[in-house]
């Protein structure tokens, strides 16, 4: 996506110019307006692109509406904003609704909400040319060009989409439909805010490059405001960073990106986890203040440990750095930066900077001879908290210690080691009962005679430093197999309709202290499988068992008791979080509902606030007091109340800046360490799994495709769905990332009635151009089958043709 580069634009005049921007909400005869935008300088080049980035807040996505006039009505903006020469600034509304569109067009966040949901989307689209273009075209010449403008940015079955209301198309062809439009007219800016910023990375990729082509096809420049620093290392040719609305760094990508000054920039590169390596990502403590609340100094003196009394008495000025891509400090292309300690700042990693404290036990506020205490880590709005008192080491599933070794109904059985007060969870014998008759489970339903999914052999290798898959039966917190779920459209008018198959067979087995990630796109049945295990009832089809027993046996009364053993932390906390009880409470309701003595539960919840990073002062307060980051924390606390043997975690880091992303991860990593619980990982972002995770399971249309060691998936991936994802995820390095090679999967056609047989990723494999006739048919009505990929024992691929068997280019999507 990425153009030229600023160095083949020459002495170009700028299509663009920003100078001194501002936007200010509020105020009245007895208070100042709030700033929110605090004068932004921006110049955008023909052709080039200019990646604006920064934490929520900021003021990305207002700077980029004021500069089409759509800023809120109650919001007082200043400056001067001049495109191809001419001032937008204080112009009429009539006058901007001609410009807007035909000089100057954007890309919005959801598509959903900006196109009319009562029209057609083509015939949208030929509003669009008819209101600008003149002469003005017929209506169905309008339409034809809608059509060819959907075709032009990958749009599948374009005539069907222009027919297609808004709702009808996926999230990824709406986006491609939005450019489209913006691009109707061939203006001479683009602005895309947060283009991908809701889709999957192969989604992702489509819209990318959607977004180049459309760009160098009719040479505009683009504004990229998104909070991914992948995307802007792969696309953009400079990179200006915000903090409370103001400009802190800019330069080209690769100095910004590669070489950060600005101690605010340095922490938000360390805070992206990696794809490329196992670096776990270093948080920026803290939170940037909120707008009208920042002192007369630097705004991130209060989270910079490199601050001195001079940052806190006035604001730093942009000023030059010393970078080799540097020309001199008023060059378009110089590197400059609004710090005091840009000296210092060049000499350290992210990690130096605002990593863990020292290890010396005196400074840690350990006692000599004890156990290391876990250090809280600092929590979002709370910087410079002091570490809080950790928890009791509790062993999972502390609450019900005595469930592994319950019979059938929930009643005790006979055993010795019941009465032991060192029973681990699930290490006692699975329940007396019938061996179930051949060809069926336990619940006497029919099994297939051979998985079709991939099962890992036994005794695999250890992934990235992780924990090894190797172990007893007393060591498999969940087990799953053959697990199948469909749906049916609701009403009786759809009862001949087919049923959507969302999950049809997963195998898969979490250890003790292990994380297991499910990855895939969205409609691949992750969440899905996540329903089934967390409802500890019997699967429609396949197998659940957790901590030995089979939840298709279980009583209500075992259920019960066994939820505590598996809890859940949801995507978007908000949603599940009370908002008329305080955090105290909503911590303490698991405790209660397992029965513990009040003076216990009081005792404890200042205590699991603590190992979360929150103050025990927090439990009064009410969720809506609280940003993302420190719900999300709460969700963890709540959790981890009743000690779990196993955590599932639904995309628990999806909707929160890269900043509180990697505290939460941080988070994660510390509590999974011993006596920690064990992890089932939801997530599309595979830079979090490869931190996270030691085995990952690729699921693709309802079936596991590829699983093993995340070393050895991420290393060496043999199915080719897994290599698409993987060379989908952007890199923060621009080096990196702009020589790597891409694999841009066609559109997924979406849910619906699949085959029985056959390989359901064959519509989009790019190893089926190389294909034979005969292999081709193989892949039609033969179901790809699990087996052992490579020497090594735990990676498993179905897959006809993996990627590294057999010669030649058939092997290599």
């Amino acid at each position: 996506m990425r153009s030229a580069g600023p160095a083949a634009h020459g002495p170009a005049a700028p299509v663009l110019e920003v100078r001194g921007l501002t936007v200010a909400f509020g105020g009245g005869r007895r208070r100042a307006p709030v700033p929110v935008v605090r004068g932004v300088d921006l110049a955008l080049r023909p052709g080039e692109v200019l990646g604006l980035v920064g934490e929520s807040g900021a003021g990305k996505s207002l700077t980029a509406l004021s500069l089409l006039g759509l800023a809120p009505p109650d919001a007082r903006v200043g400056g001067s904003v001049r495109l191809l020469g001419e001032e937008l600034l204080g112009r009429p509304e009539r006058e901007l609704a001609r410009v807007r569109g035909s000089r100057i067009a954007m890309v919005f966040q959801d598509p959903l909400h900006a196109f009319t949901p009562v029209l057609r989307v083509g015939d949208q689209l030929a509003e669009a040319l008819r209101i600008h273009e003149r002469p003005r075209p017929r209506r169905e010449t309008a339409l034809r060009r809608a059509v060819e403008l959907l075709d032009f940015v990958g749009v599948p079955q374009p005539s069907r989409a222009a027919r297609a209301l808004p709702h009808q198309l996926s999230g990824g062809m709406l986006q491609r439909a939005m450019i489209a439009m913006a691009v109707a007219n061939r203006p001479a800016v683009l602005v895309a805010d947060e283009p991908t910023s809701a889709l999957d990375v192969t989604v992702q990729a489509q819209v990318l490059d959607a977004l180049a082509t459309a760009r160098r096809e009719t040479g505009a420049a683009l504004l990229l405001v998104t909070h991914d620093l992948g995307v802007v290392a792969g696309a953009a040719d400079r990179v200006a960073v915000l903090y409370t609305g103001r400009v802190v760094e800019t330069g080209p990508a690769e100095a910004v990106l590669c070489r950060p000054r600005m101690p605010y920039t340095l922490g938000l590169v360390g805070s992206v986890p990696r794809l490329d390596a196992r670096v776990p990502p270093t948080p920026v403590p803290g939170t940037a203040p909120a707008p009208g609340d920042a002192g007369p100094g630097c705004p991130f003196a209060p989270r910079c440990p490199l601050a001195e009394p001079e940052c806190h008495a006035a604001e730093p000025p942009l000023t030059g750095v010393d970078s080799p891509s540097r020309a001199d400090g008023s060059a378009p292309d110089a590197h400059t930066a609004a710090c005091r300690r840009i000296p210092e700042v060049r000499h350290r990693s992210a990690a130096e900077l605002f990593g863990p404290p020292p290890t010396d036990p005196s400074e840690r506020g350990v006692t000599p001879g004890g156990p290391p205490a876990r250090p809280a880590a600092v929590p979002d709005g709370h910087a410079g908290t002091a570490a809080a008192e950790r928890v009791p080491a509790v062993p999972p599933g502390a609450w019900h210690r005595t469930l592994g070794t319950r019979g059938r109904h929930g009643r005790p059985a006979e055993s010795p080691s019941q009465t032991t007060g060192n029973t681990s969870v699930g290490a006692s014998a699975a329940p007396a009962t019938a061996p179930p008759p051949s060809g069926t489970d336990r619940a006497g339903r029919p099994l297939a005679t051979t998985p079709p999914g991939p099962r890992p052999p036994a005794g695999g290798t250890p992934a990235d430093g992780g924990t090894p898959a190797t172990g007893t039966a007393a060591d498999i917190v969940l087990s799953v197999s053959g697990l199948g779920r469909s749906y049916r459209a609701p009403g009786f008018r759809h009862r001949r309709v087919p049923a959507v198959r969302a999950v049809e067979w997963v195998d898969l087995e979490v250890r003790r202290g292990e994380t297991l990630a499910l990855v895939g796109e969205s409609g691949a049945g992750k969440s899905t499988t996540l329903r089934e295990i967390a409802a500890l009832a019997a699967p429609q089809a396949g197998r659940v068992e957790v901590l030995g027993r089979d939840t298709a046996l279980l009583s209500r009364r075992a259920a019960r008791e066994l939820r505590t053993a598996v809890q859940l932390v949801p995507q978007d906390p908000m949603s599940s979080l009370d908002p008329r009880m305080p955090l105290g409470d909503i911590v303490a309701e698991p405790l209660q509902a397992a029965r513990v003595p009040a003076a216990v539960v009081a005792a404890r919840v200042p205590r699991l606030l603590s190992q979360v990073g929150l103050r025990p002062a927090d439990a009064d307060g009410y969720p809506h007091q609280f940003s993302g980051g420190q719900r999300q924390r709460v969700a963890i606390a709540r959790a981890l109340a009743v000690g779990p043997a196993l955590l599932l975690l639904d995309e628990p880091v999806s909707a929160l800046d890269v900043s509180v992303q990697a505290g939460i991860l941080d988070l994660l990593l510390r509590l999974k360490r011993d006596p920690g619980p064990a992890y089932l990982l939801v997530s599309h972002d595979l830079a979090v799994v490869r931190q996270l995770a030691d085995r990952v399971s690729v699921m693709y249309a309802g079936r596991t495709v590829e699983t093993g060691g995340v070393a050895e998936v991420f290393g060496r991936p043999r199915h080719p769905y897994t290599r698409a994802l993987l060379s989908a995820v952007p890199l923060p390095d621009p080096v990196a990332e702009r020589s790597r090679r891409r694999i841009v999967l066609p559109a997924d056609p979406g849910p619906g009635p699949r085959a029985g047989s056959g390989c359901g990723f064959r519509a989009r494999c790019p190893v089926q151009a190389v294909l034979s006739a005969a292999e081709r048919r193989r892949c039609a009505e033969e179901t790809p089958r699990g087996r052992a990929a490579g020497p090594a024992g735990g990676h498993a691929v179905s897959c006809h043709f993996p990627h590294g068997e057999g010669p030649g280019p058939v092997r290599r999507p």
